[in-house]
């Protein structure tokens, strides 16, 4: 029974209840379901029309490893440029290759292949912490390598490597033909969609309102820096149209804090200057020409409202003159390899919860290779399966994992036995799986239980073509994942205090720098200090936005302890607006703060995450500022009383 089912009977589910089994409602990709249908069911199907039927022997085992590679350049790639998707493909399909490798290693019983998977493990964490592609990666190489443990073939492992390599490479190509058929550029659509929230911002009518359209904005403004800005920093191509859409993304910042400020101050602006925001959205989206003239120059009103029509005069010269958003565009600054490599360090070696999490990992997976060496089960790799997709580190709460792993896997597994069975040897079942990989596009964005739902059929139908289906192989799939899901909850949650408590406190603390320099680079930075400090504080609150969803999916008390941090995030975000707010009513003449009174404020903003450990003697009196600095100090002031009431100490008295 889903929440919705509880609320309308009266009754009312756990708030981590409700987050749980909580759906997404993404529109359908239309043409992703149409390349997955047609991409992952392919190399088995030409095995299939070659044998003549579904006949066990090399032809259908290379049809079967053709389409696991076909399954993961499928799923790789993700929404954003050709050229990531690409990237995001060859990663997970050299580390699935890998992973098929070093499986071999790990067959038969003994302490031998225990040691071969707690190594890969420890392996396959280190890289997960290095980027989003890179841990893509990782699980390719976990889920592989589990696979190669138990599924034996008369193929040889060259072979195999072949068969693989050959169906992602088509399931490549599928994606680029796609890409080829798609209308308009993703990169100037991710440009477009900021000025499209910049519009929604300066229409909210109410301070919710404005509240959703500033995180939306943030969203946006994230995802196109990451789109163009890094991508014109490694991508050799298209170098000038790149810099031109960074160019337009950089004259934006003063319209972006002049949009805030409004929205902070409750300033209604000019109906031209919205008008004129969404004409330079549909100008950098569709390609059209600009209508007509500027916006005039508003010489006189509040200053938020003439500071509106700045910006929108600025970035109005820049996407009206290519050689403008050229000069605009700031020149990407290179990192040298020393600081490259001392990064790398300090994410994978150095961190200590990269080291946890390698222990965590490798513990696990080791007690799921003793489990399918013991489990009397015909392909109990499962159990490995299922451990390396619950515990990646990157796909939210390991408790609502395992809760939704089991539950869709127990499903998948009832859907994908009952067309097993009733298909059983004939080739419609290649029909069915097309149907199931169809899904798996919009269950990805809808929920992670649901995506196991439509996942499992499609890998039991492409493993288990040949097998005997009966109640017996259908109890042993339900009893591996449901030991699997045990093994992570037990060995990788419930024994490591630091994954059941709201661990909040790293994102916090990168907050906290993130604002101390926003405040600096504010007050005493240049302008494009300020811009990259602005940045970098919104994306701060975005991951600790992102860490808090995680742990309401918990139980209590880790859900309890997660949402008093809300009205904290709250805070801290209304904090960085005020800060912008200070900017622009500085641009427009008001006195400029004392050094001394930032430094108090900077001192404070520091101070925050001992506030959040401690429940010391209050001074919030050092906060009291007059002129522009007095609605941030109010702001900071409520952030850190609201943390001292969510400390340890003051949440046992209360």
């Amino acid at each position: 029974m889903g929440a919705e089912a509880v609320r309308n009977r009266g009754l009312h589910a756990p708030a981590w209840l409700e987050e749980l089994v909580r759906t997404g409602r993404p529109a359908v990709p239309w043409r992703d379901v149409v390349r997955f249908a047609v991409a992952i069911p392919a190399p088995l199907a030409l095995a299939v029309a070659v044998e003549g039927g579904i006949e066990p022997g090399t032809t259908l085992s290379a049809g079967t490893f053709g389409t696991m590679g076909a399954l993961v350049a499928t799923l790789a790639p993700q929404a954003g440029p050709l050229r990531e998707k690409l990237r995001r493909t060859a990663t997970a399909t050299a580390f699935g290759a890998v992973g098929l490798l070093a499986g071999g290693f790990a067959t038969g019983g003994g302490w031998a292949p225990v040691v071969v998977i707690a190594l890969i493990s420890v392996v396959a964490a280190g890289i997960s912490a290095i980027n989003a592609t890179m841990s893509l990666g990782s699980l390719q190489l976990l889920v592989y390598t589990a696979l190669a443990s138990g599924f034996a073939t008369s193929l040889p492992w060259q072979a195999e490597i072949a068969c693989f390599l050959l169906g992602a490479g088509w399931a490549t190509l599928v994606t680029l033909v796609q890409a080829g058929t798609e209308a308009g550029d993703p990169d100037r659509a991710a440009v477009a969609a900021v000025f499209t929230r910049i519009a929604d911002l300066l229409e909210a009518a109410d301070p919710e309102q404005a509240e959703a359209a500033r995180r939306e904005l943030t969203t946006a403004l994230n995802a196109a820096y990451d789109r163009v800005i890094r991508s014109r920093s490694h991508h050799a191509g298209r170098v000038r149209e790149l810099s031109e859409l960074a160019g337009v993304l950089n004259s934006a910042a003063p319209l972006v804090e002049a949009s805030v400020a409004a929205a902070r101050a409750r300033v209604p602006v000019d109906d031209d200057d919205v008008a004129a925001v969404r004409a330079l959205a549909a100008a950098l989206g569709g390609g059209q020409e600009l209508p007509g003239e500027r916006p005039p120059p508003l010489e006189e009103g509040h200053h938020v409202r003439r500071a509106v029509r700045h910006g929108v005069r600025l970035v109005w010269d820049v996407v009206g003159d290519p050689e403008e958003r050229a000069g605009a565009a700031a020149r990407p600054t290179g990192t040298d390899l020393r600081t490259r490599l001392r990064d790398l360090a300090d994410r994978t070696l150095v961190s200590p919860d990269s080291r946890a999490f390698a222990v965590r990992l490798a513990l696990c997976m080791s007690i799921a290779e003793v489990a399918r060496q013991l489990l009397p089960a015909e392909r109990p790799y499962w159990v490995l399966l299922t451990v390396a997709i619950v515990l990646k580190p990157d796909f939210g709460s390991v408790f609502g994992r395992a809760v939704q792993r089991g539950a869709g896997t127990l499903l998948g597994v009832l859907i994908g036995s009952a067309v097993l069975a009733v298909l059983s040897g004939s080739p419609w079942l290649l029909l069915a799986m097309a149907a199931s990989a169809a899904v798996l596009p919009w269950a990805r964005a809808a929920n992670f239980g649901l995506f196991s739902v439509f996942q499992t059929p499609v890998i039991l139908l492409m493993l288990d073509l040949t097998l005997p289906h009966d109640a017996g192989l259908v109890g042993e799939r339900l009893v591996d994942t449901l030991v699997g899901c045990g093994i992570v909850l037990v060995f990788g949650y419930l024994l490591w205090p630091q994954t059941w408590r709201a661990q909040l406190d790293r994102a916090l603390h990168e907050t906290a720098v993130a604002l101390d320099g926003f405040v600096d680079a504010a007050f005493t930075g240049e302008a494009a200090d300020r811009r990259r400090a602005r940045r970098r504080t919104y994306r701060a609150l975005t991951e600790l936005q992102a860490q808090l969803q995680r742990r309401l999916a918990e139980p209590p008390p880790i859900s309890t302890r997660a949402a008093a941090w809300w009205p904290v995030i709250v805070a801290l975000e209304r904090t960085a607006d005020a800060v912008t707010e200070a900017v622009i009513a500085t641009r427009a003449g008001e006195p400029a703060p004392d050094p001394a009174q930032v430094a108090v404020l900077r001192r404070a903003i520091r101070h925050l995450e001992d506030d959040a450990r401690t429940t010391g003697t209050d001074d919030d009196a050092e906060l009291l500022a007059d002129g522009v600095l007095a609605p941030v100090a109010r702001e900071v002031d409520t952030a850190r009383r609201l943390l001292r009431a969510t400390a340890p100490g003051r949440r046992g008295r209360r």
